[in-house]
């Protein structure tokens, strides 16, 4: 049967655009529709078809086009085919079409309810006088038009909660792709300055990475090295380079820090790391998987998707809180974590895994 996939909007990087790039290797001859496709490289460019927003100032500023995108889904004009499977993290779910597609069953896999409707504490764009005033419609709207899809799938049982709090409907778990194999792969050369990079570190410390920006909450990660006396490696780049930064330069020995390093650098990064610690409460959480994939042990919150893929006392430490006491007992436990069973915990979330589930969900 031939189907449609729903996306936002693509995005040259991010963790939708690889369900997405999943979704599109498992149904081949299925058409993507999107927002805007910022992305051309990602598939072909006649797999992939635009809406009018694409065309306007409007898809450079995703706030100024958040007041037109419901409507927009709703008028996708004429399609047949036989599915629609939306990705959808704030209005694709609402997606509609014209002709035969008009009430084929909908699949929707959902990274989250749109937060700065739902949840404006964890979006800034919901904090605006003019989207509260308008959120007690489009809440309605929301909640209506999720009830139009036959069956959904959530990225966690974090999400799934969530999801039956705002939209009112059950989902199924089916966690996001992780490329496992290609963390726990041994190929991949670092450069000459690479290798020096890493001979300029110290022997034992805790890896912070992601994003240097405030949710990510790397600041826990230094606080961390400080209550174990144990050196911290930030990798990454963002807004907060030269606050951390800063600390690398008062406190020597302390912080060291890696700029946007290569797959091949961040997986030798986990590698060597006495622990990835991931303070951050995110919906899923990619990154605690490719350092279990590397045979990394993971500390991260209780709270959140990484409470459901690391294993307390397994494959690293889940702590309700980042206190230095508990700071301290987690880097202690972690000593015993056996990187064998960080890998094969890893495998549970591989690409193919997904893609296997998908496939079920969509056909059952």
């Amino acid at each position: 049967m031939s189907g449609v996939i729903v996306h936002e909007w693509l995005e040259p990087h991010g963790g939708a655009e690889k369900v997405v790039e999943q979704l599109a290797r498992l149904y081949p001859d299925a058409s993507i529709r999107a927002l805007w496709n910022d992305a051309p490289r990602r598939f072909e460019s006649d797999r992939v078809s635009e809406t009018w927003l694409a065309r306007t100032p409007l898809r450079r500023h995703k706030g100024a086009a958040l007041p037109f995108m419901p409507t927009t889904w709703r008028h996708l004009g004429h399609d047949d085919s036989e599915w629609i499977l939306c990705s959808s993290h704030l209005f694709s779910h609402h997606a509609r079409f014209s002709g035969p597609s008009r009430h084929v069953a909908k699949y929707v896999y959902a990274y989250t309810s749109a937060r700065y409707i739902w949840h404006p504490e964890l979006d800034s764009r919901g904090q605006s006088a003019l989207v509260r005033l308008a959120v007690p419609p489009l809440k309605r709207i929301d909640r209506a038009r999720a009830q139009e899809a036959k069956s959904i799938a959530s990225i966690s049982h974090f999400v799934q909660d969530r999801l039956k709090d705002s939209w009112r409907r059950d989902s199924q778990v089916i966690y996001p792709p992780v490329e496992v194999a290609r963390f726990a792969a041994d190929d991949g050369d670092l450069s000459e300055h690479e290798e020096e990079t890493l001979a300029s570190l110290p022997d034992t410390f805790l890896l912070g990475a992601s994003r240097f920006i405030p949710y990510k909450r790397l600041d826990l990660v230094v606080e961390m090295g400080r209550a174990t006396d144990v050196p911290v490696v930030l990798a990454g780049d963002g807004p907060l380079l030269s606050q951390f930064e800063l600390i690398a330069r008062t406190e020597p020995g302390t912080v060291h820090i890696v700029r946007s390093p290569s797959h091949a650098l961040l997986r030798e990064l986990y590698r060597r790391c006495l622990a990835y610690v991931f303070p951050a409460v995110e919906d899923f959480g990619i990154m605690p998987v490719e350092a279990m994939a590397t045979g990394a042990a993971v500390i991260a919150s209780s709270v959140g998707g990484a409470a459901e893929t690391v294993v307390d006392g397994v494959t690293g430490v889940l702590l309700d809180v980042f206190d230095a006491h508990h700071m301290r007992q987690a880097v202690d436990r972690v000593g015993t974590v056996r990187a064998e069973d960080s890998v094969a915990r890893a495998w549970q979330f591989d690409e193919a895994v997904f893609r296997r589930r998908i496939a079920g969900w969509i056909d059952e």
